[in-house]
């Protein structure tokens, strides 16, 4: 069985109409299936806006979900009340794109990454502190910056605070919502290597959100392409980018940067319109597309 199962996911988003027009319902995610196994990090691709960050909140019940399932270990969180929920945050988490924005700047580093486990009700004042000075240390802080505000702080300092933050209560499951992209190259370097570090130490599982192919491939063994709200190609990673066979994730690939300079770019044109109503079908062993 998976550690996470998601069924037919569907969030629904409505729009006021203008002056003597009709509201419009906009489905940002369409019937999403995936599952996720445990101590694996599976990834799911996409441009802004083909609804890869509504899934991964609505997986967590950060927004709520229009229908669908999202089972964890056979038990399904959209289905839970209020204290369920609470308690189940303990094993889900998230990690942020912005690591500002998702720190309150007006908060010490301290009272940040502890403030999960004051929710929870966890230990004493003193245990507390000692279990940030814990997290800070196994995210490759300085404890002597506990009392510092986010400002002073890096943006590469600033994520490290913001996955301690989601550490702190030991979960399972994390979603890495565009954990990089907001970062320099070179600090981006630094931080996937230690969430895969930490990955290895934690036994913990992913699903790891980008629009960065090459991230993907180095670091998901399986991956979803997502585009206009649905999945339109999923399987093995070095199957899809191997042959790939929808046009959109052809696209996709094709934009990828090469690391020899001397070959010629061949620009795969995004479709402009497919059948989006088309399922997946095999099209490979473990290789699934839209076609």
């Amino acid at each position: 069985m998976p550690l996470v199962d998601v069924v037919e996911l569907t969030k629904c988003f409505t729009s006021r109409g203008r002056l003597f027009s009709r509201s419009a319902t906009r489905a940002a995610v369409d019937r999403v299936s995936f599952s996720v196994e445990e101590g694996e990090t599976f990834g799911l691709v996409g441009e802004s806006g083909s609804g890869k960050t509504t899934t991964g909140r609505c997986m967590l019940r950060l927004i709520e979900p229009t229908s669908g399932q999202v089972m964890f270990r056979g038990e399904d969180i959209c289905r839970f009340d209020r204290t369920r929920l609470r308690a189940a945050r303990r094993d889900l988490q998230i990690v942020f794109q912005d690591p500002t924005g998702s720190l309150n700047p007006r908060l010490r580093a301290v009272d940040i990454v502890q403030e999960p486990l004051i929710i929870h009700r966890i230990g004493t004042k003193q245990e507390r502190r000692d279990r940030v000075a814990e997290l800070f240390e196994l995210v490759g802080l300085d404890t002597a910056s506990l009392d510092r505000f986010p400002r002073q702080f890096s943006g590469g300092q600033r994520q490290r605070i913001g996955l301690a933050r989601a550490l702190a209560l030991n979960p399972q499951f994390v979603i890495l919502d565009e954990p990089v992209s907001a970062l320099d190259v070179s600090v981006q370097a630094q931080v996937v290597t230690l969430l895969s570090d930490l990955q290895e130490r934690l036994g913990l599982t992913y699903l790891f959100i980008t629009h960065d192919l090459r991230l993907v491939r180095h670091l998901c063994p399986r991956m979803a392409v997502m585009c206009r709200g649905r999945i339109v190609e999923m399987g093995r990673t070095s199957s899809i980018f191997a042959a790939p066979q929808h046009p959109y994730t052809r696209a996709l690939l094709s934009a990828m940067p090469s690391i020899d300079p001397d070959r010629p770019m061949q620009r795969v044109s995004e479709p402009a319109v497919f059948d989006e109503q088309t399922p997946l079908r095999s099209v490979g062993d473990d290789h699934l597309a839209a076609i």
